[in-house]
This record gives C-alpha cells, structure tokens and sequence, in this order.
C-alpha cells in the first residue's frame, strides 16, 4: 500500500479505504489530501445518497451547494470508467467548478465518463457507502467522521 495515496475514511459504521489515483487527476489527488489533512471533511455529511447511482458528500453545509475557501479546480477529466467504489468529484455545469464535493459510485454510472474527474477507488469497506442512509437529502444523514492520508493515521 502507498500510504501516501491513501485515505482512510471513518464513517459510524467504520473505515472505507480509499486508493488515490495520482496518475490520473494530480490536481484533484492534492486537493483532496490537503482538505483532509486540514481536518476539512470531519463531520461532514452525505447530503445526496441515491440508491443504484451513488453518494456524494464533501460540502461543510451539508447542502450541496458549499465549498472549500479554497479557488475551484481545473477539470482532469480521464478515460477511467465510473463503475461501483470509484471516487469522482461533484461540480456545477461548469467543467473547472470541481472544489471540494465528491461522490462515489455505488453501481456503473458510465454515462458520467469522461465528464467528471475520476480520482481514486474504494478498495476496502465499500459495505459502509453501501450503509449510509439514503436521500436528497436523508433524514438523518451518514457523516465522515475523520478523513485522512494514510501516512498521517
């Protein structure tokens, strides 16, 4: 394991391994660990969890329409399929409007391909995405309870 490509997501139901794809979004991959490395996604909510589609979270609102303070970042959309466990960062219609939402896939969503930045996978506890209660938003929505690279834990 490249512990530096790596996230441990601790949600209440347990850890969710989450293997970071440098290779594929540099960009992406830098943010994400420098918001989790801030402490930036600790409590923060699943806002929108749609059964068969996927689940997204990252946004300190909990409404979908919140961000980092931090400037939005340029698309690296790539040829890596959206299939179940794939992470994949939220944006507005607007391709460089990615900053700090994502969304993991819970099944194929292959007509997202090469439209949204692909930046890691799940390789252990995707039965805890699978777990997290389900809306938009849910009643009583699931959070990350701490996120971080695997080479801080």
């Amino acid at each position: 394991m490249d512990s530096e490509n790596t996230l441990i997501m601790t949600l209440e139901s347990g850890p969710v391994t989450i293997r970071l794809r440098p290779d594929l979004a540099p960009g992406h991959v830098a943010r994400i660990k420098e918001l989790a490395r801030e402490g930036f996604y600790d409590g923060v909510v699943f806002h929108r969890v749609i059964p068969g589609f996927m689940a997204q979270g990252g946004d300190p609102t909990g409404t979908g329409s919140g961000g980092s303070d931090k400037p939005n970042l340029k698309a690296e959309f790539n040829a890596e399929p959206h299939v179940r466990g794939v992470c994949s960062m939220a944006r507005t219609a607007v391709p460089d409007s990615a900053n700090s939402q994502f969304f993991i896939c819970f099944d194929d969503a292959r007509f997202l391909d090469g439209q949204y930045t692909v930046w890691g996978e799940v390789s252990e506890g995707m039965e805890h995405i699978d777990a997290l209660p389900k809306g938009e938003p849910p009643r009583s929505p699931g959070k990350i309870v701490s996120m971080k690279v695997a080479a801080d834990a």
